[in-house]
């Protein structure tokens, strides 16, 4: 049996969260976010209909594979002229949604046992893996400064994230993400290349066949 069969997929669910330093600034917070899951995603729901979920376009013309929307005082958008952070939506002119209590306290917190205080993040990006969907190398490295972390929540089927360094050409470590996980990664490991290969088929309990993803950033 492999970490992607769904027995063992119900028992992480189920077990105790624990700490794993992979590095000086990159922390796997295990089954971290489990207890506050169905709280995180009837928040999303309602999010999603103020701002729903769409394949964004990045340059080269190309969508991509993965749905995307924000919420926070600053959302992460993309289209053929490059990527940056905006106060609204472009579909709808409005503001994103305000972050939920949820989201804010559970990624502070999550920060903060990773070894770092006072994150006080504006910008959750969240994506949604459909089966088939990944995400390429790339660094996060839009926002003003990269002295806050990068905290990143997994929700639903469970996925491999590649973790690389800071060169495109380093070593790639590949971690197996499941429904509670959250992944910290800040100091010197702050512009770490990473990614996520393509989404296994299955069926979460909360989350159906795809995998969300919560993305909490100092953008501003």
């Amino acid at each position: 049996m492999n970490a992607f069969t769904g027995d063992l997929f119900e028992l992480h669910d189920a077990r105790e969260p624990w700490i794993e330093r992979l590095s000086a600034g990159t922390v796997l917070l295990h089954g971290f976010a489990t207890a506050d899951a169905a709280v995180i995603l009837a928040d999303l729901a309602g999010m999603a209909e103020a701002a729903p979920f769409r394949h964004m376009m990045i340059p080269g013309g190309r969508s991509m594979s993965v749905a995307m929307t924000n919420c926070g005082a600053l959302g992460w958008v993309a289209d053929t002229t490059g990527y940056r952070y905006a106060r609204c939506d472009p579909q709808s002119s409005h503001p994103w949604p305000a972050m939920p209590d949820s989201f804010s306290s559970l990624a502070r917190t999550a920060a903060s046992e990773a070894g770092f205080a006072n994150f006080m993040p504006d910008a959750c990006l969240i994506n949604r893996y459909a089966v088939g969907a990944r995400m390429s190398l790339h660094q996060d490295k839009d926002e003003r400064d990269f002295n806050a972390p990068i905290v990143s929540v997994s929700l639903g089927l469970p996925a491999v994230f590649l973790l690389g360094g800071a060169k495109r050409a380093d070593r790639v470590q590949r971690l197996a993400l499941c429904h509670g996980d959250i992944l910290v990664w800040g100091g010197e490991d702050r512009l770490r290349y990473h990614g996520v290969l393509p989404l296994k088929a299955g069926c979460h309990t909360l989350v159906g066949d795809a995998r969300i993803n919560l993305t909490f950033r100092q953008a501003g």
